[in-house]
């Protein structure tokens, strides 16, 4: 028995072993294995397929919101309509303020310890203290008999008295009530921000109703607990939604506004009439002034706005007597105008009344130059502190100025970028509607993407964060047991903005300018844009659209971009320069002279040629004999005849190209980092001109470790560099040229660091305007 076992372990183990070295490990194999079959679904070009489905959930939605205690009371009737060819037995809804609960799993597996000079804050929070959730009242069903529900955790499962068939509706109500949060204290996508000087609320409310999670046929229910990092996935549907608010608020929400002449005045609603016909600068729908006015009495009376959204798959408002309100109108491809609209407090001038709603408009326009025009009535960009954070047609952006109004560059620029990239986010996911639960770099990483794009139309050589090659070196030459692969869920992630923001959209944009070029490029996303919109694409389905569409294979950069740690590092290891041999005797021998009259002497010849008064054979001249004086080098009439000959026996083009001075440049070219990619290569010439190849990355397919190349060019080469242009992300570029160049390195004598702020703690605007002053009294 032990003697059978032995040959069976034996067998396993050569099978095994034979197993293992046949695995495919080539970096350009397919991505069979990773990437789901196609079906009639999601077809193999990455389209949706001929039977593609997908669940709608509308909503009605009553909210009060309470200024005095901070809470939002709320009811809902949800309309859930089963477009799946599946019964399904329980619905699945998500609870995301649940995150908040003194017993979330959000307070339990975060880490934590005792660090020197800990604040009482950091000390209380050590123990979940917060009284956050939802407080659910009832889930009933549209008679209003209860409905039996589960809640666990962050979700909550519905039980319908039977199973809900496919092409089949339900609608179910819930009440509900929920303390909200300080964002100041506590974080959060959403909350309250609280100004103790005019002791008022702005709030920033989102994920503040019972929402329903998505079904669909890649994951079935999408029912993955929510701990505040992975984001969220939700059906489209549409809304009513009633939000009764203190009436001296100002509401900014999803959706168009129903009834506007009850909750506006007659002069706020003249304004919004002409902003809808500007085009080039924002109009005050409330100004400053007002706002100012407004901020300093609170009413104890309440007004009901009133929203509808349609085809939207979330919600949000944002809700205060301190709002600065402007807009202006968006006219489409279609002649459609779309209200590209702002509401700040007066803390965020004058940065946001300068340049928010026209970052707005200008971030419609650029999207939709590269996707598709905006489909909803309204983009609204909200200014709340230390938050950026997305819905459907609204978003709550940071950005504020110093007291006294001046701002630094960073500041600057960080508001506009983050304009830019919230009211982007309308298209990536609010439209490509992906699942950011499960993928944050389907939205974050294409959203980035574009607002690079949309940034470099706002100003040349804007300061983008993300997107050019070079920026993200460091981290690609980073620790990698700190990195993880694009492909890693949400909650999993290492280095979170650099991995689903910053990496994602690097490797698009050296797609698009290196690997298939802008016109290639923006055709394949264009199409992938337009055929996901208002649906909801996995990773495969991006992957094979912008192959199917560009007709260029991709999945060796799909492998190695998105499902490795491997970096970009490509050396020159050698050249090797080459010229044809003339034959000719004159050319030949001369440089075979050339090169032995450059030739390095030995130290020894040197100084013997001193030291040495006289050679034997020249005290003895009869020891010398033909040898003596032969040159080898020189050339004789037999060179000649030989040269002639072979002349003779060459076509036209064989005696061209012997005579001519044409230069052989064997480059070998080693992949350090892992990571195969385009070999840029370029040649400076000793008269000055420069050359560039570009050498697709298949040229590593059968060697990924180390290819040889020759190029040919009739100047002489002076320099060769690699990658010239920063375009693949290269983290070494002290091997990226022949000859080898020096890496120079300063290194300065201070006394203090700089930072954005000089030594007298003044930013640059403001010591410009402390420069003026003392200008102006000299």
């Amino acid at each position: 028995m032990n003697r059978k076992i032995l040959i069976t372990l034996m067998l396993y183990a050569i099978l095994g072993t034979a197993y293992s070295q046949e695995t495919n490990t080539n970096k350009f194999r397919q991505l069979g294995q990773e990437l789901p079959t196609p079906n009639v679904y999601r077809n193999a070009s990455g389209a949706p397929g001929h039977a593609y489905w997908q669940q709608q959930a509308d909503y009605k939605i009553a909210i009060e919101l309470d200024d005095e205690n901070q809470r939002i009371y709320g009811t809902e009737t949800i309309t859930y309509h089963n477009n799946s060819p599946d019964a399904l037995e329980y619905l699945w809804l998500q609870l995301d303020q649940n995150m908040r609960a003194k017993d979330s799993d959000t307070h339990k597996v975060t880490p934590n310890k005792i660090e020197e000079g800990m604040t009482a804050n950091e000390l209380q929070d050590f123990t979940p203290w917060f009284d956050g959730g939802f407080k659910l009242e009832y889930v009933q069903d549209e008679n209003g008999k209860p409905l039996h529900y589960q809640v666990v955790k962050t979700m909550m499962r519905i039980d319908p008295p039977q199973a809900l068939k496919s092409g089949e509706k339900i609608s179910f109500k819930i009440k509900w009530w929920y303390n909200i949060n300080d964002r100041m204290r506590i974080g959060g996508r959403s909350g309250y921000e609280y100004f103790s000087g005019d002791d008022n609320y702005l709030y920033t409310i989102a994920q503040f109703f019972p929402r329903m999670a998505v079904y669909n046929d890649v994951e079935g229910w999408q029912n993955k607990q929510f701990l505040g990092r992975g984001e969220f996935t939700l059906p489209f549907g549409d809304y009513e939604v009633e939000i009764t608010a203190p009436s001296d608020h100002m509401i900014a929400a999803t959706g168009t506004l129903q009834n506007t002449k009850e909750v506006l005045t007659k002069e706020q609603v003249s304004r919004l009439d002409k902003a809808k016909a500007e085009r080039d600068h924002p109009v005050m729908i409330v100004t400053e002034e007002e706002a100012r006015k407004n901020e300093k009495t609170k009413s104890s009376s309440k007004k009901t706005w009133k929203f509808k959204a349609e085809n939207a798959r979330d919600f949000a408002f944002a809700s205060s007597r301190k709002f600065i309100w402007d807009a202006m109108g968006v006219e489409q491809s279609d002649g459609s105008v779309v209200m590209a609209m702002s509401m700040y407090p007066k803390e965020g001038n004058p940065l946001w009344e300068q340049y928010s709603t026209k970052a707005v408009a200008h971030t419609l326009k650029w999207y939709s130059h590269y996707t598709f025009d905006y489909p909803y009535p309204v983009a609204w960009s909200i200014n709340a502190k230390r938050i950026g954070m997305e819905y459907p047609m609204i978003c709550f952006n940071f950005g504020r100025p110093e007291a006294d109004g001046t701002y630094t560059q960073r500041t600057k620029y960080g508001t506009i970028g983050v304009i830019i990239h919230e009211v982007g986010h309308n298209y990536f996911p609010m439209i490509v509607n992906s699942d950011e639960r499960q993928w944050t770099w389907m939205d974050e990483g294409l959203n980035s993407f574009v607002q690079y794009l949309a940034e470099q139309q706002w100003e040349r050589d804007y300061p983008s964060r993300r997107g050019p090659a070079y920026k993200i070196v460091d981290y690609m030459k980073g620790d990698k047991s700190n990195i993880s692969p694009i492909m890693t869920n949400s909650e999993s992630i290492y280095q979170f903005g650099n991995n689903a923001y910053g990496k994602p959209a690097t490797a698009l944009n050296i797609l698009r300018e290196t690997v298939l070029g802008r016109e290639l490029f923006d055709f394949a996303f264009k199409t992938y844009s337009n055929r996901w919109k208002f649906k909801h694409p996995s990773p495969a389905d991006f992957f094979r659209t912008m192959e199917d569409a560009s007709g260029i294979d991709l999945d060796w950069f799909w492998r190695g971009w998105f499902y490795t740690i491997d970096h970009v590092d490509i050396k020159i290891d050698q050249v090797k320069w080459y010229q044809l041999d003339t034959k000719n005797p004159e050319v030949e021998k001369g440089l075979a002279k050339q090169k032995q009259e450059q030739a390095p002497q030995y130290i020894g010849s040197i100084r013997n040629a001193k030291a040495i008064e006289k050679t034997q054979d020249e005290i003895d001249p009869s020891l010398r004999d033909f040898y003596t004086e032969y040159d080898p080098l020189k050339v004789d009439v037999l060179d000649k005849t030989t040269y002639d000959n072979i002349l003779a026996k060459l076509n036209k083009e064989e005696r061209k190209l012997l005579e001519g001075s044409t230069n052989y440049y064997e480059i070998t070219f080693s992949n350090l980092g892992g990571l195969v990619m385009p070999i840029i290569v370029q040649f400076q010439y000793i008269d000055d001109t420069k050359e560039t190849h570009y050498i697709p990355a298949e040229i590593w397919r059968k060697n990924s470790e180390q290819i040889s190349k020759v190029f040919v060019s009739e100047k002489e080469v002076k320099q060769i560099v690699l990658d010239p242009y920063l375009e693949t992300a290269d983290t070494d570029r002290s091997n990226n040229y022949y000859p080898e160049q020096e890496q120079k390195s300063r290194f300065e004598l201070y006394k203090y660091k700089a930072s954005r702020w000089d030594q007298n703690g003044e930013n640059p605007m403001q010591r410009a305007n402390r420069a003026k002053e003392i200008e102006g009294t000299n």
